[in-house]
Formats: structure tokens, C-alpha cells, sequence
């Protein structure tokens, strides 16, 4: 038991435990001179510039070789698709990878036959230029992404078919990219060591004035219409004078702790400190020699700090030493200090100074807190260029996903919607019925009803609902009568036209309710002098549906005969023309000669007889 006991590891050490720096109390308490900074007890920052000593004469220190321009450092890969792609012939995708996420694509085919190849994903975005003599052969969409990134596993790429979509995906790459800037300037006394004191400064010192004006030029915040960095230029309620600087391009505004509004009785300070506090990279001056400790300020935002100390250089004019301290997880940025890390005051001072604030605000991006951010507000964006640049590819070809049906307020269905509307039973378009004479019709008014699935009912037995039977003629959409000139004069949906419908004699049949004739196809009676009547042998009853029709055709051999029903109203009659192949002896048809109507064959076959007729 004791020796498991020995085997545990120790105890974890705690804040009060593990102190590996000494407090800047103590080091105070010591002989100076200081350093500019001094690392947080329990560390989580590094420190760059710890050496200002000169090894030679005190009036020539090192400074950088006027001409040369620091870096800028930032996303270049932001900058590839303006650069490489906008204005020239390209091709962009697009596509839904399982494990990637949303994938936009971009290609181009130069001059020197290469490949420059841009894939865009939620974490970040892939560039290659890839030569066309180094492939076997010329590779597809899927096998190209691969080339950038091998994880990509998608079976194909759509293309993006909308005119203006570079200008969509010129902004989501450049959405990382900024033109403003906004950094803190603290102004350090002699034995200042709190956020109270920081803040509590009221005065300037002449060397402090002299350096915000290395900085840029101060102007007046109100009515102010460059870059303002969140502070009011309205109605003065962050102060009345800020400084201002114009870079390479980019807008720069400063929050400098002593030109913002002081509280009286507020030791927190909470109107300097809402807007140093909430920038990530801030300035930290003094005019005297007492350190500066990175955990002095607390703060969620600030991730780097570049400390400015004053050295008097006598009559070769001022000097500044500069030391760097950043968070743990904020990489190394440029440009790097000299050794020892003194500047002269002039311009190119203020141009370093500058581009080393620049640096560090990008660089600070890539810390864990803000990556994550930047990781969910890319992912978004994306997604947003993703259903952006489908719904308008979809819409150049007619395809949007909200025009499906006219119901839902779409466009008017085309003839194939139509027609299968009215195949189907019991649709809203449907109700009437097929042309063809598929699924139940009904008429509603007209007494006219057929039977399910268009079967008519056996011989000799009524219609259902006492409704006479209706008869369809095949190609003959059933519809309502209109009273005229015209009579009942119909026109088929599959091109049928003029079809005449004879309304049965005086003593032909009529309506079974006895309504009007204005019903379109009653059952006519039958007379038993006309059933035992031979009918010619080519002519027969049909059993089908589609051959049946609700009016009584006139019986062959009686030519020109009309039939009236009781009300005394003329019925539009049928007229019987035989097919171009009938042999000859094929009764004449009835219809004119000069008529446009096809010649249609109806044939009709003798109903049972009665035993007891």
C-alpha cells in the first residue's frame, strides 16, 4: 500500500504555489535600470526587444536604412482572386462536401499553360498553380480540387452559371481584409503599476505630446468624416480632439487615455477604458523608467502591447526604446527589431512603428479566440455564397426551387401539367374528368353522370341517382352546354373539332327527371318498332366507354331526320361519315362536303331484346 502510494504523481501546483516571476513590486524594490517590460507572474506572454544597451557613443544608435519600407503583413491569399482571377476568363463552382462543408471552386487556364487553382472552404482557402505538362492527361472539376486538397470527396462540381457572381465572391474573399484600424495609446507615469493609475491620468507630458505627434496629426472629432474607431463625432461625448493617421492607404485612429473623457469619482474609468479595453493591440508610453506588466489591464481584446520608452539622446536630438509583448498564442509578426532596439524620432521611426502595429493586429487574429471567431463567421459567409450562387445558377435556367406550383404562387403550369391534372381523379383540374374518358365524370347541372372508371351500366338498367346515361366519344372532353346559334358545337381536347350532337324527335327520348333539353345527353327511349328495324352489318353497339355518348344517335337509313324533345327545342344531331378505307356501299355521310371536320366513325350495336317486347 505504501508503495502505491509513492507511484502517484505529485499534486498539481497552483497560482499561489508556482510563482516563477518576481512581482513588479519587487523589482522595483531593486536597482535599476528596468526593462520596459516585465512577463505576468504566471507568464502566457513572450517579449521581443530586451536589449537596449549601445555599445558604442550614445549618439549613434542603429536605425533602419532610410528607403527601405517595412512589410505590411495580412491575408494575401484574400487577395488572389482580384489579383489572378477578376476580369479575366475563369470558371467557378460549386459544391456540398460531407466532412469539408460548402466548397466554392475557381479556376484558370493561363497563357503558360498552368492551373491556378482556388478552392474555398469553412476553415480556409487553398491556392496552387499547378503546370499542365506535369499531368498525364487534362484532369476534370473533382480531380482539380483534389490537386489543392486531397480530403475534398464530392462526385462533382456544379457550375456557376450567374453573370455577376465574381462580384459575390470577390467580397467573401476580401471580407478579411481592412482598411481601418483603431489602436490604444497609454500614457505611463513613474511608479504606476494598476489599471487605476493607467487610467487615472488627466495630464500630458511635453515628451508625451511630442510623441502623439510621431503618431499622426490630432484633429477635432466633431463633424470629423474620416474613420472615427467607434468614437462620437457628433456630440463630443468621447472628447473633443483624438489623433488621426493616414498609412499606406489605410485609416488609423487612435485612442489615446488621456484625450478621452475622465470620470470624477469612477476609479475603473469605465469611459476611457470601454474603448482602449476593446482594442486588440495598444501602445504603451512612459516617460520614465518603471515597467510595464501585460496582466495590468484586464481585458478580453487586448492580445498585444508595443511599449515606448523615452531616452534622452541630448544634441543629437530624441530617442525611443521599443520592446514587444504579445500573448502566447499570437505568432511572431514583422518587422523585427533591431539589436539593440532603439529608433531615432523621424519617419522612419513613425513608418515602423506603424507597420508594427498594422502586423500585430493580423497577427492577433490567428490566436485561438479569434480564430474561432473568424472560423464561424467564415463558415456562414460562406454557407450565405453557397445558396446564393445555386439559387441564381438554378434561376439563369429556369430551375428556382420556389417555382413548383402555381398554387404556391409559380408561374402557369405548362400543357403536360395540364394534361395530367385531368388523368388524375379528384383533383381541382380534374373534376370533369379525362378527354379520354378515363376516372368519373360529372356535369354538374346537366343530369349527366357516368359510372365509375367510365364502365356504362348494364342494359335495361337506370342510371344511378335516376341521371340518363351519358356516352363519351373517344377524344371528346364532356363539357357544359352552351345555349346559341351553335347548339352544342364542341371542340375536343386532342384536336377533335365540330362535332355535332342531333337531339332525339318528337317522340325520341327524353330526360328521365323531365328537366329541359338543354340537358346534353339523356337516354332515349327506346321504341320497339325501331328496335326490331336491321341495322347495317357494319355498325354495331359499342361495349366501351370511350365509345359511348349521352345523346341518342339518329338511326341509319333515316337521313336529315331531326328529333325534338318535349319542350319542342331543336338537338343538335349526329352525322355518321365513314373512314377513307370503307369499301364502297358504305353509306354516304351526312356532314357537308366543304365541312373542316375529320371524319369520324360511330358505330352502334343492337341492344337486347325484352322477353316480353
Amino acid at each position: 500500500m505504501a508503495q502505491q502510494r509513492h507511484a502517484m504523481p505529485p499534486p498539481l501546483k497552483t497560482e499561489e504555489d508556482y510563482i516563477p516571476y518576481p512581482s513588479v513590486h519587487e523589482v522595483l524594490g531593486r536597482e535599476g535600470p528596468f526593462p520596459l517590460i516585465l512577463l505576468p507572474q504566471f507568464g502566457g506572454y513572450w517579449i521581443e526587444g530586451t536589449n537596449h544597451q549601445l555599445s558604442g557613443a550614445p549618439d549613434s544608435p542603429p536605425t533602419p536604412v532610410p528607403g527601405t519600407r517595412a512589410k505590411l503583413e495580412g491575408n494575401h491569399t484574400a487577395k488572389i482572386y482580384r489579383k489572378h482571377f477578376l476580369g479575366k476568363e475563369h470558371f467557378n463552382y460549386y459544391s456540398l462536401d460531407p466532412a469539408l462543408g460548402h466548397l466554392v471552386f475557381s479556376l484558370k487556364y493561363d497563357e503558360q499553360e498552368q492551373l491556378h487553382l482556388l478552392l474555398r472552404t469553412r476553415a480556409r482557402t487553398l491556392h496552387d498553380v499547378v503546370p499542365i505538362s506535369c499531368l498525364a492527361e487534362f484532369p476534370n472539376v473533382v480531380q482539380m480540387a483534389k490537386l489543392v486538397c486531397e480530403d475534398v470527396n464530392v462526385d462533382r462540381f456544379y457550375p456557376v452559371l450567374y453573370p455577376k457572381a465574381s462580384r459575390l465572391i470577390l467580397a467573401f474573399d476580401e471580407h478579411v481584409l481592412s482598411n481601418h484600424f483603431k489602436f490604444g495609446v497609454i500614457y505611463q507615469k513613474l511608479g504606476q503599476t494598476s489599471e487605476e493609475e493607467l487610467f487615472g491620468t488627466t495630464e500630458e507630458s511635453p515628451a508625451f505630446a511630442e510623441f502623439l505627434d510621431v503618431l499622426g496629426q490630432r484633429v477635432q472629432l466633431r463633424d470629423f468624416k474620416g474613420f472615427r474607431g467607434g468614437l462620437d463625432v457628433t456630440h463630443g461625448q468621447t472628447g473633443s480632439e483624438s489623433v488621426y493617421c493616414h498609412f499606406r492607404d489605410k485609416e488609423i485612429m487612435f485612442h489615446v487615455s488621456t484625450k478621452l473623457p475622465y470620470t470624477e469619482g469612477d476609479a475603473q474609468q469605465l469611459q476611457r477604458k470601454r474603448h482602449i479595453g476593446n482594442d486588440i493591440v495598444a501602445i504603451v508610453f512612459q516617460d520614465e523608467n518603471t515597467p510595464f506588466v501585460p496582466d495590468m489591464i484586464a481585458s478580453n481584446f487586448l492580445h498585444a502591447f508595443v511599449v515606448v520608452q523615452l531616452e534622452q539622446g541630448g544634441a543629437q536630438g530624441t530617442f525611443y526604446k521599443v520592446s514587444v509583448t504579445a500573448r502566447d498564442d499570437v505568432p511572431f509578426f514583422g518587422p523585427p527589431l533591431p539589436d539593440p532596439a532603439v529608433f531615432r524620432k523621424g519617419p522612419e521611426f513613425q513608418e515602423f512603428l506603424l507597420t508594427k502595429l498594422i502586423n500585430a493586429e493580423y497577427a492577433c487574429y490567428r490566436a485561438e479566440k479569434f480564430a474561432k471567431l473568424e472560423e464561424r463567421t467564415r463558415a456562414a459567409l460562406l454557407e450565405t455564397l453557397h445558396e446564393e450562387l445555386q439559387a441564381r445558377s438554378q434561376a439563369m435556367l429556369g430551375l428556382s426551387p420556389d417555382d413548383e406550383r402555381p398554387d404556391n404562387g409559380g408561374t402557369a403550369p405548362g400543357f403536360f401539367e395540364s394534361f395530367k391534372s385531368l388523368l388524375v381523379p379528384g383533383s381541382r383540374r380534374g373534376r370533369r374528368g379525362s378527354a379520354i374518358g378515363l376516372g368519373s365524370v360529372e356535369e354538374v347541372g346537366t343530369g349527366t353522370s357516368l359510372s365509375p372508371r367510365g364502365v356504362p351500366p348494364a342494359p335495361g338498367v337506370p342510371p344511378a341517382n335516376g341521371a340518363p346515361q351519358a356516352l363519351l366519344v373517344p377524344g371528346k372532353s364532356p363539357s357544359r352546354r352552351r345555349p346559341g346559334p351553335l347548339g352544342s358545337r364542341r371542340s375536343s381536347a386532342i384536336g377533335i373539332e365540330s362535332i355535332q350532337e342531333a337531339p332525339a324527335g318528337r317522340d325520341g327520348p327524353a330526360a328521365a327527371d323531365g328537366s329541359s333539353s338543354t340537358h346534353s345527353s339523356p337516354e332515349s327511349r327506346r321504341n320497339p318498332d325501331r328496335a326490331e328495324k336491321p341495322e347495317p352489318p357494319d355498325f354495331s353497339r359499342s361495349s366501351s366507354s370511350a365509345s359511348s355518348f349521352g345523346s341518342a344517335a339518329e338511326e341509319p337509313g333515316e337521313p336529315g331526320r331531326e328529333s325534338r324533345s318535349p319542350s319542342g327545342s331543336h338537338r343538335d344531331a349526329f352525322t355518321d361519315t365513314p373512314w377513307p378505307d370503307e369499301p364502297p356501299g358504305t353509306p354516304p355521310g351526312r356532314r357537308p362536303p366543304d365541312s373542316p371536320c375529320p371524319e369520324i366513325k360511330i358505330q352502334l350495336e343492337q341492344p337486347p331484346q325484352n322477353p316480353g317486347s
